[in-house]
């Protein structure tokens, strides 16, 4: 029978997660993980005080009024969960948790030991500011302060003056990243946690650190340090990079809105120049001569760029401001196969026909206000299971009764796995330690940062993850490369270091690939067809970053792959998602930034541009979320014995990370304007980065409470600002912030950032350095205490640094960077004889007849 293609299920298709519960007890750093929890199909029980939870407290709100049940903060956050008025140390609670299988939480002073001597099946997943141990354990963080110190402002921003000198602060992308990202990765060592307890019956504490989780979001700085010593310059709504350019990527429209239009490369140029020459705008651009290599990709930001492409990127303006929003043709140049998109405010995806096939909003009904608001639902679409749109958020206490009878009720019956895995030798990680992906082998065909940092997270945490790459159109490997010299040469650098050429030295590609097996095939050859068709046979899942349709021209499609194995995993992961209208629009992370509308709502207060992200955001995300589809779909098969088709997309990771201001214009008409690095909905001045002593250095300061507002000034030794009028409440202080801002910038200037952070930090403060990679990298005391980075051993590139990801610290099943191989990235088609000779039988003599016949 003809599967279904992703999307076309019933609306009580199940989720897949369905028959988890969890308990939740989480502020706003943990929430996010727990919305997914609850949209992935799990139960989700939140317990609350009697006063409420304090998000609840958090603007925006219905009609603009206060309450704690108008509180679309906890609307966005809360979909899909239950609410019950319970104490976790109560009898009650004791009883829940007896029946859980997740406890979430961002509390600190829980007795984890004791918890799990007494439920040993539960998964503990717990957020922390800072991580368990580390000099920094107990400082005090915010999504600001995170974003500080976890480099990603470092990245964010707008350009330099032609000194390149900054003359306006780093920039904070809002809203609430720090947690997104911390989210994600605790989801993915969720998932992973499951698995390993559903073969093994074994629970584990899982302890996520948002300061490190973030650390390790931003795209190219750490490695492009790391490997060369190479500091980036951030720039206006573009990728951070080694030299600034001051044309950004973005145009403007002649009614002031704004249309990214990237990539100057020679691909890019041979389909600009015939797409601006039918509006007579080409000026003096000339195609690309005969001979000119077309295939060459970079990853983004990791280009030289010089005045030619400064020039393509000037003219290309010219034709934005030549038309308004609504006419320029950017539909047309992606048909031309530009890199082009609008710059959305997140609301204005919900009527967006693409986006509406997909059902990536819904209408979620509130029956006590006899009104349905938008919110969005989805971040992917499946033949086997859904996203759970679920009911709007739980009144205060709402579901207390039907937890308490539910408790009192017959426990249900623990469903045993319903496909054993395969019996194999237990696989140890380089900690001494199980792998939680026992036995799992993934058939790779990802590639960029988004679907390939997907299944490098599966690879550290122990799958056998086997990349194949074909040498007419290879994975990106030229980007952060090893320097000329090798590890002794960056050991004794002082300056950047210049680059090897060699595609197997990149460390970019290193870091993004780490853990896995590489196989050169030729799948348009009948052999190497063949050969993959035999190996994923044996492999669990088949992984793939390609537009939409390429791997089905192939021979590969999901029916194909049914055919060879009938349980068989299928994600694919584009930037638009395959079903609907935009499937074949080029996209990479700038431009699904562009759409999502993340890119819109980071910056200055109109009419500054946007400053968005500096680096791909989105990839990053988007790699969360493939891993996430990945682990999801074998716990689901694992339970039931069947596979599925994934159709991800990059665009809808951002568009479910705008829910606020999507309910918000929903709710109250209200459209997300900028506002810098002022708190947008959780009042708190000062809140912002203000200048310190020496180049370009910044410090992130939130002040929540009228008490952390008088530590500040006693740490400051400014008596007369707490003499004030203007600064005497939190409330005038938000309506004098210039001025605020103005005082506390007169006190940091004179200031060392460091110095001031720990001085801060010590009063009660919650404070942070805006950091670089170099300060990550060689100064950061937490960073190192949590082990964030780890040194593995590439064949050629050499014993380098990389990552540990995803920032889970799983306490039974630690994952480990270089998974199984215990190793770096590999090699192109490094692996293709052990692969053939050990999976597939083939002898030495047979492989260097394929090699010779150009199938491997």
């Amino acid at each position: 029978m003809t599967a279904p293609l992703p999307g076309q299920l019933p609306a009580d298709a199940p989720g897949l997660l369905s028959g988890m519960r969890v308990v939740e007890i989480a502020d706003e750093t943990a929430e996010y993980c727990g919305l997914m929890l609850a949209g992935l199909g799990a139960e989700v029980v939140k317990l609350e005080p009697p006063e409420g939870a304090a998000t609840r407290r958090i603007g925006p709100f219905l009609d603009d009024v206060a309450g704690p049940e108008r509180s679309l903060h906890f609307w966005a956050y809360n979909r899909g969960k239950r609410s019950a008025a319970l104490a976790l140390e109560s009898a009650e609670g004791e009883a829940l948790l007896a029946r859980a299988d997740i406890l979430l939480t961002s509390r600190r002073d829980l007795d984890v030991a004791a918890l799990r001597a007494r439920h040993p099946r539960l998964v503990v997943a717990r957020m922390t500011p800072f991580g368990d141990t580390g000099p920094w354990r107990d400082f005090k963080g915010s999504d600001l302060v995170h974003l500080a110190l976890g480099g990603i402002m470092m990245n964010c921003g707008y350009d330099p003056d032609p000194a390149k000198r900054y003359d306006l602060p780093p920039i904070a992308p809002q809203l609430w990243q720090a947690y997104h990202i911390a989210g994600e990765q605790l989801m993915v060592g969720i998932l992973a946690a499951l698995l390993h307890r559903l073969h093994t019956g074994e629970g584990q504490d899982l302890s996520c650190a948002v300061h490190e989780a973030v650390s390790k979001n931003p795209e190219l700085d750490v490695m492009s340090w790391v490997m060369r010593r190479a500091p980036l310059f951030r720039m206006t709504c573009r990728h951070a990079g080694e030299t600034p350019t001051h044309v950004p990527s973005i145009g403007h429209t002649k009614d002031g809105r704004w249309c990214i239009a990237t990539g100057v490369s020679v691909r890019d140029q041979a389909n600009l120049v015939p797409f601006l020459a039918r509006y007579g705008m080409q000026a003096d651009l000339q195609a690309p001569g005969d001979g000119a290599d077309t295939r060459a990709r970079n990853v983004p930001g990791s280009g030289t760029a010089g005045e030619a492409a400064a020039h393509i990127t000037e003219v290309v303006q010219r034709f934005i401001r030549a038309h308004t929003w609504e006419t320029l043709p950017w539909r047309e140049a992606q048909g031309a196969g530009l890199l082009w998109a609008p710059l959305r405010k997140p609301h204005e995806n919900a009527g967006d026909p693409h986006w509406q096939a997909r059902g990536t909003f819904a209408e979620v009904e509130h029956p006590e206000l006899d009104r349905r608001f938008t919110y969005p639902v989805s971040r992917w679409l499946s033949t086997e299971t859904r996203w759970q749109a679920g009911r709007r958020a739980p009144l205060l206490g709402e579901d207390t009764a039907a937890v308490l009878a539910e408790i009192k009720a017959p426990s249900p019956a623990t469903a045993l796995p319903a496909r054993p895995r395969a019996a194999a030798p237990t696989r140890l990680s380089a900690h001494g330690k199980a792998f939680p992906l026992q036995g799992v082998r993934i058939f790779d065909f990802s590639w960029f940062l988004a679907s390939a940092g997907g299944t490098r997270l599966a690879a550290a945490l122990g799958a056998d993850v086997i990349k194949v790459e074909w040498k007419e159109n290879p994975d990106t490997r030229l980007a952060a490369m090893a320097p000329v010299g090798g590890r002794e040469a960056r050991r004794a650098a002082t300056a950047p270091l210049p680059p090897v050429t060699d595609p197997d030295m990149g460390g970019q590609f290193n870091n993004k690939n780490a853990g896995k097996s590489g196989l050169s095939l030729n799948i348009r050859h009948p052999k190497g067809l063949e050969i993959a068709r035999r190996l994923i046979a044996q492999s669990d899942v088949v992984a793939e970053g390609f537009s939409p349709g390429v791997l089905a021209r192939l021979g590969l499609g999901y029916e194909a792959l049914r055919a060879i194995r009938p349980d068989i995993i299928y994600v694919q992961q584009s930037g638009m998602g395959g079903v609907g209208s935009y499937g074949r629009f080029r996209t990479i992370g700038p431009v699904a930034a562009a759409f999502a509308g993340t890119s819109e709502m980071s910056g200055l207060p109109e009419p500054a541009m946007p400053a968005g992200w500096g680096y791909s955001f989105l990839d990053w995300m988007g790699a969360y979320g493939f891993s996430m589809a990945i682990l999801g779909a074998l716990l689901h098969r694992d339970r039931t014995g069947r596979g599925q088709w994934i159709d991800g997309s990059q665009c809808e990771s951002g568009i479910f990370l705008g829910a606020v201001p999507v309910l918000d214009h929903s709710a109250n008409g209200s459209i997300w304007q900028r506002i810098g690095n002022r708190s947008p909905y959780k009042p708190a001045a000062p809140h912002g980065a203000f200048r310190c002593m020496g180049e370009d250095r910044w410090l992130a300061i939130a002040c929540f409470t009228d008490g952390e507002w008088r530590a500040l000034a006693a740490v400051a030794g400014q008596p007369g600002w707490l003499a004030d009028p203007r600064f005497a409440t939190l409330e005038a202080r938000l309506a004098h912030q210039p001025a605020l801002e103005a005082a506390v910038t007169a006190w940091t200037v004179t200031q060392r950032a460091p110095a001031a952070m720990l001085a801060l930090q010590a009063a009660g403060v919650a404070a942070g350095v805006c950091q670089d990679a170099e300060d990550r990298c060689e100064h950061d005391p937490q960073l190192a205490a949590l082990d964030w980075l780890t040194e593995i051993e590439g064949t050629r590139i050499g014993r380098w640094p990389v990552t540990e990801l995803p920032a889970v610290k799983l306490s039974t099943t630690p994952g480990h960077a270089g998974g199984i191989t215990r190793r770096g990235a590999p090699g192109y088609g490094e692996d293709n004889e052990r692969l053939l000779g050990e999976l597939l039988g083939y002898s030495g003599a047979e492989i260097a007849a394929l090699a010779a016949e150009g199938v491997i």
